[in-house]
């Protein structure tokens, strides 16, 4: 008998201004995988990972936890970074603190996460200073280990690099393995192909809001089957042509 999926969705729609811009796309993913999310702006890449996280309601189509709905139980078991990190006007440590009290973790083994997610993102000495004044880099490293001390089951990331310099992509990409090592099953929504390499071994290719190829990462991206796979990765379906 199949391995029921941790998250599964079918035919998942989303309307807006007279069209949908996500429209019939059906995804599994299983508890452990790694998948990335690829294709030109306007694709619905963003809107998919709202979707599957809940934020925003489909106007067709369901999604699915664990053969379940995905009702705020599944919703508590997942975690999601955007590319812009949300930091609340207080301290390293108060953010973490908070998001740790948002799921019932007090006492000490909230002070031991926080402690955890401090050394993890690599901000020691910096847990008193405010969040909003860190850097670009060291924002998206406390955003990703703060979603990371709530023990989610999903991680679902959103461009989580698109702003940053390179030695900061590697900082956050190091965190995202570690999450994949320890168990976590990821979704990265990525434009970057090497990015979608290092990061997921399964890859959905996206084109006008419809899934056009899912497949292994080194398939799609070594000999993509559907034309919109080949013409992205050739240059020839720019930004906005997914419209």
């Amino acid at each position: 008998m199949p391995e029921t999926a941790l998250l599964s969705a079918r035919g998942l729609a989303f309307e807006a201004g007279g069209g949908r811009p996500v429209d019939g796309v059906d995804i599994d993913v299983r508890a452990g995988a790694s998948v990335a999310v690829m294709g030109a702006n306007g694709a619905g890449k963003s809107l998919l990972l709202r979707l599957l996280h809940g934020l925003i309601a489909p106007a067709a189509g369901e999604v699915r936890w664990r053969g379940g709905p995905l009702d705020r139980a599944a919703r508590r078991a997942q975690a999601m970074v955007f590319q812009r990190p949300v930091m609340l006007r207080r301290s390293v440590g108060a953010n973490l603190r908070f998001a740790l009290a948002a799921r019932g973790i007090a006492g000490a083994e909230r002070a031991a996460r926080q402690e955890e997610a401090v050394e993890r993102a690599r901000l020691r000495g910096l847990a008193h200073r405010p969040a909003r004044v860190l850097s670009a880099g060291e924002q998206q490293r406390l955003a990703v280990a703060r979603a990371l001390a709530c023990a989610p089951e999903l991680l679902l990331l959103d461009e989580p690099t698109a702003s940053l310099d390179p030695a900061s992509t590697q900082a956050v990409e190091a965190l995202i393995r570690e999450a994949r090592e320890s168990g976590v099953a990821t979704v990265t929504v990525t434009h970057d192909a090497g990015q979608a390499r290092r990061l997921a071994d399964e890859l959905v290719f996206l084109d006008a809001g419809r899934v056009a190829e899912a497949g292994s990462t080194a398939q799609v991206l070594d000999a993509p089957r559907s034309e919109p796979a080949r013409a992205w990765l050739e240059g020839r379906l720019h930004v906005g042509a997914a419209r």
